[in-house]
């Protein structure tokens, strides 16, 4: 697909939510496996009466395989004419088409220098824990891990903060060939909630491939005893996998949000990236966790 918007076309940026327990992540795959990218594609391709395959999205943040999504961004690029066409009634006619476990909230012009993936400025990821002896809430469970010891919150907190900053995230990540590891962890925070629940947050311009999975399971570590405080920060220094680390289950996780620049900067933030991304040192894979 080019980087510019065709002649003739019109960029669309998708707001939208999804329940990932059921799909093999975000991007389309080979095999006819359920992915959130497929069904919205096909939803779009319906409710429009199109039949080929001109509604290719570009998303900002490629989730896993049950990881879940309350604030991701997309765009495609529609033809002027459908696009003029359909936009008044699309949004209804994709929440009649679409199943449930997909909502499509906002459907809007983009404005010049948009790109869902490049022009983002950060990713906010959240991951959520139980720890109450008696397990999950059954109305959470496919939202909540459940952690079988008592976590110190305090002390969690204390542990992600120490990996904020420009880091090599090796020691966290699943490696990719031609990939780099280097990330920038823009905030990283632990908190419990009233109801009991623990919160993981983490906000970074891009993640590494189990980056955030790894580092959630780090702090639980850390959180029940089992290691101490300054643990995580040594893993990250060590630049190596460590054993101890464990890549957490998906379904605690949720992406959040997506931060963008203001209109008059979206172009000068792309061709920031789309540089980075040229470099040996490229973050070339925003998305999950």
């Amino acid at each position: 697909m080019s980087d510019e918007v065709q002649p003739g076309r019109v960029r669309v940026r998708l707001d939208l939510s999804y329940d990932g327990t059921d799909f093999s992540g975000w991007a389309k795959q080979a095999g006819g496996r359920r992915t959130v990218q497929g069904e919205i594609e096909d939803a779009l391709r319906t409710v429009t009466r199109s039949g080929d395959t001109m509604h290719e999205l570009t998303v900002a943040g490629r989730t896993d395989a049950g990881v879940h999504a309350r604030g991701q961004v997309a765009h495609v690029d529609l033809p002027a004419e459908l696009w003029a066409e359909h936009r008044e009634k699309l949004l209804r006619r994709l929440a009649g088409r679409l199943p449930k476990d997909i909502r499509v909230w906002a459907l809007t012009e983009a404005p010049a220098g948009f790109d869902a993936r490049f022009a983002a400025l950060w990713r906010r990821y959240v991951y959520r824990v139980g720890d109450q002896p008696g397990g999950v809430d059954p109305l959470l469970r496919g939202h909540v891990l459940w952690h079988d010891w008592a976590l110190d919150v305090a002390v969690m907190d204390a542990a992600a903060k120490s990996l904020i900053g420009e880091h090599d995230f090796a020691a966290y990540a699943k490696r990719r060939e031609g990939a780099t590891t280097v990330r920038e962890i823009l905030a990283f925070g632990v908190r419990r909630r009233t109801d009991g629940i623990v919160e993981i947050e983490v906000r970074a311009d891009a993640f590494c491939h189990n980056q955030v999975r790894s580092m959630v399971g780090a702090l639980l570590f850390v959180g029940d005893g089992h290691r101490d405080a300054d643990w995580p920060r040594r893993v990250l220094e060590a630049r190596v996998r460590d054993s101890a680390v464990h890549v957490v289950r998906p379904h605690g996780l949720t992406l959040e949000e997506v931060g963008y620049p203001a209109d008059d900067c979206l172009a000068e933030r792309q061709r920031q990236a789309r540089r980075v991304r040229g470099e040996p040192h490229a973050i070339s894979r925003p998305g999950p966790s």
